[in-house]
Parts: structure tokens; sequence; C-alpha cells
């Protein structure tokens, strides 16, 4: 692990002090979890078991010793969890804060102003990543939904109940059966043969008649020009 923080030891780190908690570390760590950065206490006064932060692609985790540094205790916080980070430098060091999203503070003080620095920059880098992918995540999801067709429900078969109506038995089918008044009755265009049958027995004023009546067939559109002249040329046969 010591050879993936080479650049942390050439800033004013104590290698000893970055051993030891590396080295408890390595238990700790998940799968596909690195070590961004880790910064270390360094008071004004000889601090033999310094605080120390470290912040990975996945979590901030707290190391603060125990028992004279035989134990060492770890707190550590997922970056989902972490609302806001902040650094406030002062004459002999910094402070690095970090609030929660359950609103709970934490600082760790007296850190070399570099190593608070580069505390925040990767905490800020890390928040703004979770943040960009959050967002990422939602308009695939928005569009997802809009791409989606609509669930059709089915429509609503509306139903009528019919009632039925007696009906009357009828017998007389000329009653309901209405006769126009513009039907013409005619019996005259016939075959030829039964044609002439006729006409022979009919008297000149009875011709006259027929052929006034053909003519009206004619102007009316009921016969072709050629169908009153071949009845006509029969009645005058007659006349």
């Amino acid at each position: 692990m010591l050879d993936n923080l080479k650049k942390i030891l050439n800033e004013d780190q104590d290698p000893k002090a970055i051993e030891k908690i590396t080295t408890k570390l390595e238990n700790l760590l998940m799968s596909n979890e690195e070590v961004g950065y880790i910064a270390v206490q360094k008071k004004p006064a000889v601090t033999i078991f310094p605080d120390s932060i470290v912040v990975t692609n996945k979590r901030i985790i707290l190391c603060k010793p125990k028992n004279l540094g035989l134990s060492m205790e770890f707190v550590d916080y997922d970056w989902d969890d972490i609302a806001a980070s902040f650094v406030k430098e002062g004459i002999l060091g910094a402070d690095f804060t970090f609030t929660t999203k359950s609103d709970l503070t934490h600082t760790i003080d007296y850190l070399p102003k570099n190593q608070a620095r580069k505390l925040y920059t990767f905490a800020k880098e890390q928040l703004d990543s979770l943040k960009q992918n959050k967002t990422t995540q939602f308009i695939v999801e928005e569009q997802k939904t809009i791409e989606e067709p609509a669930e059709i429900q089915p429509e609503e078969v509306a139903t009528f109940e019919t009632e039925e109506i007696e009906t009357e038995e009828i017998t007389h089918f000329a009653s309901i059966i209405p006769t126009p008044n513009h039907i013409i009755h005619d019996t005259e265009v016939e075959a030829p043969i039964s044609e002439e049958k006729g006409l022979a027995s009919l008297s000149n004023e009875e011709l006259f008649a027929k052929l006034q009546n053909y003519k009206k067939l004619l102007d009316n559109g009921l016969i072709l020009q050629g169908e009153y002249d071949r009845l006509k040329s029969e009645i005058l046969k007659f006349l």
C-alpha cells in the first residue's frame, strides 16, 4: 500500500505514522476501495499518538489511537452520508471539518495546512462526483419513464339492456305495402305478337290514347326513342 502513497509521504508526512495507519487499514478496506489521502495531526507539543483522517473513494475514516497506541478506534462515514466539508487555517495549522446529513460535525485540528488542503480537495471531488452520478441516474430514469409506453387501460364496454317489443302478426300484406301514385301500369309493352292481337281489338280513339301515352313515356325518359318509334309504327298500322 505504501507504493501507492508515495505522493503523500512527500508532503512533510511522518513515514512511521503513515506505515502504522496503512498497516491497520489493510484489513479494513473493502473490495475496490482505494486510499486517496491520509492526514496526520501535528500539534505544537510533541504528540506521541496523533489522530489521523483517511479518505478513500468510498468513505472518510477517522483513526484515533487508544490504550497508549496499542489499539486504534476507527469511525467511518460513507460519502453518501457527507453533507459538506470545510477547512479553517490558523497560525499553528488548519482544521478540517465535515458534517453529515444527520447534523453530526467532526473536526480534526492541528493538521498541516498542505494536508488539510489536500483533504478538502479530495473530499470536494468525491462529493461532486457523487452528485453528478445521482443527476445522471435521475436523467436516465426520467428518459426511461418517457420512452416506456403508458399502460393502455381497456376501454369500458357500455352495455345496454334491450327491451323486447311485442309485435303483432300481420296477415294482410297489402295494408302495409304503399302503392306509389306515380306507378304507371303499362301492359302494352309486350312481345310483338301479343301486342298486335291487342291493338287489333282497339278503336281509333283508344289507339290514339295509347300513342299519347307512349309519347309521355318518351318525354319522361322512361323509354328510349327507338322503343317509341317501334310502338308508334305498330299503332299506326291499325289507324
